[in-house]
């Protein structure tokens, strides 16, 4: 799909957490303002308790799911539960919820961590959520039962088309990519560490026999807030002449999590903001990578900050296997597609044996704007790894060595815990498959 033009139609649902007979406030309210937006021109869904909220929501083509009392259990908080569009919500009435707020509240956070905005009835309505789910919420239009529909539908509309000016193009560079469209498939691993990372003790080396041994045409390597192991790679990769080295690094930012950037060439110090981390990678000429988004066991930017940088982020990890929960990656995925955001993946391996488990398949690029291109029409496969098995591995690998020990490994070979595949030959091109 091309980027909406603006003012083009939306098509939007508005969902009711009520029976469709039922008389109050907030039916009014759905029923009003989708009259007043149907007669702008836009296409409404009327989503109420007791219709097929997953085959509606899950399956549409929607620019904007916007949902009424979204606490739970409703059908509000079920369109939240499968929206894969940006996701509205307006809250009615200043009563607290016991259920909502107490015994279900972290359930509840989760389905409001998936809101783009949030709009109140009233000022008192505002002051309630603000108290147990902290976050922006806009006033709409006051006026009571004497309510300018116009005006409500007005405000709305002007927040739905603020949302949807932030996602991105995904239609890139046509030029750019019908030009690595004629060269060969190879496939990536975006997200690995070598021992130039405190908690990894795989040496370049090793790693690199170990990628070239599964078929891997490219690797990034994203050292912690290091790049002096992906400049070796790079170097020794450049005398292999069959695979290549995306030099990276994963830096830790002050208090707004771990971000990527790819195709640098000097590390960027860990400690600073996230605009000034991604400032940095900028500046360099590099892609803003974020990984394993919404992982809590990591250190990730919770979705406020996300939503912060959302037109910065060149791509967003979808899937990482290291993940705890496959929950996580599953959130990951729905931001990507709300925001068409380019997808992306790694293995975060820290240990060689993890290395390829999940696998990218894209053109081959030179430098980072055909790489970008490339990435818009990735396969991803999904190769799943023991978890416990790599970490275990990992904590046997680094536990008691020294801090940031790095070893040369003469005549390294690749480790063993991975398939290895055959050579066969790509568009003139050494391969494997």
């Amino acid at each position: 799909m091309l980027a909406p033009v603006p003012d083009a139609p939306l098509s939007i649902a508005q969902v009711s957490p009520h029976r469709r007979t039922t008389r109050n406030q907030v039916n009014e309210f759905v029923e009003r303002v989708s009259e007043e937006l149907e007669r702008r021109g836009h296409r409404v869904l009327r989503v109420a308790s007791g219709d097929p909220v997953k085959r509606l929501i899950g399956d549409s083509a929607l620019d904007v799911v916007h949902v009424h009392e979204p606490f739970a259990p409703s059908v509000s908080s079920a369109a939240l539960r499968h929206s894969y569009s940006l996701n509205v919500a307006t809250f009615h009435r200043p009563q607290e919820r016991v259920l909502s707020t107490q015994v279900a509240r972290p359930l509840v956070e989760v389905f409001f961590g998936r809101l783009d905005a949030r709009t109140v009835a009233t000022p008192a309505t505002g002051e309630l959520l603000e108290r147990y789910f902290p976050g922006t919420y806009e006033l709409l239009e006051a006026g009571g039962s004497e309510r300018d529909w116009a005006a409500v539908a007005g405000e709305l509309e002007a927040i739905y088309r603020r949302l949807l000016a932030r996602r991105h193009d995904p239609t890139g560079d046509p030029e750019v990519r019908a030009r690595i469209a004629k060269r060969p498939l190879i496939e990536v691993d975006l997200h690995m560490h070598t021992d130039h990372s405190t908690d990894c003790a795989t040496p370049v080396e090793v790693l690199l026999e170990t990628a070239r041994d599964r078929g891997l045409g490219a690797i990034a390597i994203t050292d912690h807030n290091e790049v002096s192991g992906a400049l070796e790679a790079r170097r020794i990769a450049s005398e292999m002449g069959d695979i290549k080295v995306i030099v990276a690094e994963e830096v830790k930012t002050a208090e707004q999590g771990e971000v990527i950037g790819l195709f640098l060439e000097e590390r960027i110090p860990k400690g600073m903001t996230m605009a000034e981390t991604i400032a940095a990678i900028r500046a360099q000429g590099g892609l803003v990578y974020v990984p394993h988004p919404f992982d809590r066991f990591h250190s990730v930017p919770d979705y406020e900050h996300l939503l912060d940088i959302v037109e910065e982020v060149d791509i967003l990890e979808v899937f990482n296997p290291r993940v705890a929960l496959t929950a996580f990656n599953e959130e990951a995925e729905r931001f990507a597609r709300k925001y068409r955001i380019v997808s992306g993946a790694g293995s975060d391996s820290h240990v060689a044996q993890g290395l390829g488990s999940v696998r990218v398949r894209i053109h081959d690029f030179d430098g980072p704007q055909e790489f970008l291109e490339a990435m818009r029409d990735a396969d991803i496969t999904r190769k799943h790894k023991n978890l416990v098995y790599v970490q275990a591995l990992k904590l046997l690998q680094t536990t008691g060595r020294p801090k940031a020990a790095k070893r040369t490994v003469p005549n390294a070979k690749p480790v063993r815990g991975g398939r290895p595949r055959k050579r066969r030959s790509v568009g003139g091109r050494a391969s494997k498959s």
